[in-house]
C-alpha cells in the first residue's frame, strides 16, 4: 500500500530537513565569523555553544513544518504554496529563536547568525524540496510510487478527473476502474472501464487493495452518497469526493462554517475585496502613465501614417460593455475605411477584408492599434489587465449561448488578460475565452497580474487572429 511507503518518505524527509537545518546553521555561524565579511565580536560565544542551540532548533523547526503541512504528499501540491508554507515556518521560527533569546537574556548570542540562518535555510529547504519533487514525478512516470484509485459514479466529474490524471503521469495515479449504476458495465472513458455497480464495493474494500476512493457520482444518485460514504469509512481507505456541479457552480467557491453548518458560497471574486481593489486601480493608474509615455513616439508615428494614408479620423471609438453590464466608448487606432456604422456594427472582421488598410492590417496583427486603451484605462472604464469586453449585440448573443459568460462582467475589462497571453484572440473559441476568463476572474492576484503584463510583451502583441 502505498501509505506503508509515504511513511518510510515522511521519516525520511524529516531526516533530510534536520540535516537542512543544521547544515544551514552551520554555514551561517560560518559565514558571521569566520569568512571576513563581518566585523569580528569579541565577546562571541565559543562554536560549541553555538552549535547546542542545535538540541532545540532542529525539534522545534520540524514540528513548524508539521504545524504547517510541509509533509503533506506531494502529488498535487503546488511549489508556490509549499515555498509560502517553508516561508511562513521559518518565519516563524525566528520569530520565537528571538523571543526565546530575549526573554532568557542572552546577550552575547549573534542576531545576524539568526538573520543569515533564515535566509539560507529558506534558500536550501525550498531548493531541496523542488529536488525531491523532481525525483518523485520522475519516477512516477516511470510507473513507481504509483497510488491506486476507483471511482465511484460515472459522470462529468468522473471525466474530468480521469482528463486530468492522464494529463499528469507525474502525479503517480493509477485509475484501476470505476463502478457505476447509470452506465452498462464494460462502458469505456480514454481506456478506463466500468467494472460493476456501486454495491461491488463490499466485495472489492475488503480486499485492502486501493489507496484511495475517489466519490465522482452523477448529481441524480446523491441519495446513494450516505450509503457509500459508509462503506469507505468502515473499510478505513482514503475516501475523496468530487462534486457534479461544474456546469452549475464554478471551478472554485468558497465555504463558510456557520456554527459547524458547512455553506458554499456560488463564487470567490478576489476584486470584490477592497483592499484589492485599490490594489489593482493603483497599478493601473502608474502603468497607463507609464505606457502612454514610453509608447508616445509610436502612437505619434501611428497617428501621423494614419492621416497620410487614409481619410478620416485617427481615432475610431466603438461602444463595449464593461463592469456591471455598463456601457463605454473603447478607444483604437482606426485601422478600417471609414464606413457606415450600421454596416460595421454587426460584421466580425474576416481574413483578407477589404475594409481593412494597408497600415491597419499591420497596427493590427501588432495590437498598437489597441494603445488609446490606455486613455480609457485612466478613465477608470478599463484595467491593464481583465477580459476582453465585446459590444453590445454580442454580449446578448453569448449571454444565451455560453453558460456564465456574464460573470466576467464582475470586473473591469482589460488590456490584455489571460485568454489573449494564451492564444484566444480574434477569431478563437468564445467558449475557451470565457473558461479563461472565469479562472482570471476567481484567481485573481496582482502577482498574476504582472505574470500577465510581462507574457504579453512575448506572447500578446503579435495577434495572428487579427485580420
Amino acid at each position: 500500500m502505498i501509505k506503508d511507503y509515504q511513511k518510510i518518505f515522511n521519516r525520511i524527509h524529516i531526516i533530510i530537513d534536520a540535516l537542512v537545518i543544521i547544515v544551514s546553521y552551520m554555514i551561517s555561524w560560518y559565514l558571521r565569523f569566520k569568512s571576513g565579511i563581518f566585523e569580528l565580536d569579541p565577546w562571541a560565544l565559543s562554536f560549541r555553544e553555538y552549535m547546542k542551540v542545535l538540541v532545540f532548533v532542529v525539534p522545534g523547526y520540524i514540528l513548524l513544518y508539521y504545524i504547517f503541512q510541509m509533509y503533506t504528499p506531494k502529488r498535487v501540491q503546488g511549489r508556490r504554496l509549499e515555498a509560502w508554507h517553508t516561508l511562513q515556518a521559518n518565519g516563524i521560527g525566528v520569530l520565537i529563536f528571538i523571543l526565546i533569546l530575549y526573554f532568557t537574556k542572552q546577550q552575547d548570542y549573534s542576531r545576524t547568525v539568526i538573520f543569515i540562518f533564515f535566509c539560507i535555510n529558506v534558500f536550501f529547504e525550498i531548493l531541496v524540496r523542488n529536488v525531491i519533487r523532481m525525483g518523485l514525478r520522475k519516477i512516477r512516470k516511470q510507473g513507481y510510487n504509483q497510488k491506486h484509485i476507483l471511482l465511484i459514479g460515472y459522470s462529468q466529474a468522473a471525466e474530468q478527473y480521469i482528463n486530468r490524471i492522464l494529463g499528469h503521469p507525474e502525479w503517480g495515479y493509477i485509475v484501476r476502474g470505476i463502478l457505476a449504476d447509470n452506465v452498462p458495465r464494460g462502458t469505456e472513458y480514454r481506456g478506463i472501464k466500468v467494472l460493476g455497480r456501486t454495491e461491488n464495493l463490499t466485495i472489492i474494500l475488503p480486499e485492502n487493495k486501493l489507496d484511495e476512493i475517489v466519490i465522482t457520482l452523477g448529481l441524480a444518485e446523491y441519495h446513494k452518497l450516505a450509503r457509500i460514504v459508509s462503506m469507505c469509512e468502515k473499510s478505513g481507505v482514503h475516501t475523496k469526493f468530487i462534486p457534479d456541479y461544474n456546469n452549475i457552480i464554478p471551478t472554485k467557491p468558497y465555504t463558510e462554517d456557520i456554527l459547524g453548518l458547512p455553506v458554499i458560497n456560488i463564487r470567490h471574486v478576489p476584486l470584490h475585496n477592497a483592499l484589492n481593489a485599490f490594489l489593482k486601480r493603483s497599478v493601473d493608474l502608474f502603468g497607463a502613465v507609464f505606457a502612454i509615455v514610453l509608447f508616445s513616439p509610436v502612437m505619434a508615428v501611428v497617428a501621423l501614417l494614419i492621416k497620410i494614408t487614409s481619410p478620416g479620423p485617427l481615432i475610431f471609438k466603438q461602444e463595449r460593455i464593461g463592469k456591471q453590464n455598463k456601457p463605454f466608448y473603447m478607444y483604437k487606432f482606426r485601422s478600417m475605411i471609414v464606413q457606415d456604422e450600421s454596416i460595421e456594427k454587426g460584421k466580425w472582421t474576416t481574413q483578407n477584408d477589404p475594409r481593412v488598410t494597408p497600415v491597419g492590417r499591420f497596427i493590427r496583427k501588432t495590437s498598437i492599434d489597441e494603445l488609446p486603451q490606455l486613455f480609457n484605462i485612466l478613465k477608470g472604464d478599463m484595467s491593464l489587465v481583465g477580459p476582453r469586453p465585446e459590444r453590445p449585440q454580442f454580449v446578448e448573443k453569448f449571454r444565451e449561448e455560453i453558460p456564465r459568460y456574464m460573470v466576467k462582467h464582475q470586473v473591469r475589462p482589460g488590456l490584455t488578460g489571460w485568454a489573449q497571453v494564451n492564444g484566444y484572440r480574434g477569431d478563437t473559441s468564445i467558449r475557451k475565452r470565457i473558461e479563461h476568463d472565469l479562472y482570471y476572474i476567481e484567481n485573481w492576484t496582482l502577482g498574476f497580474d504582472f505574470k500577465i503584463i510581462f507574457l504579453t510583451f512575448f506572447k500578446g502583441f503579435i495577434n495572428k487572429n487579427a485580420y
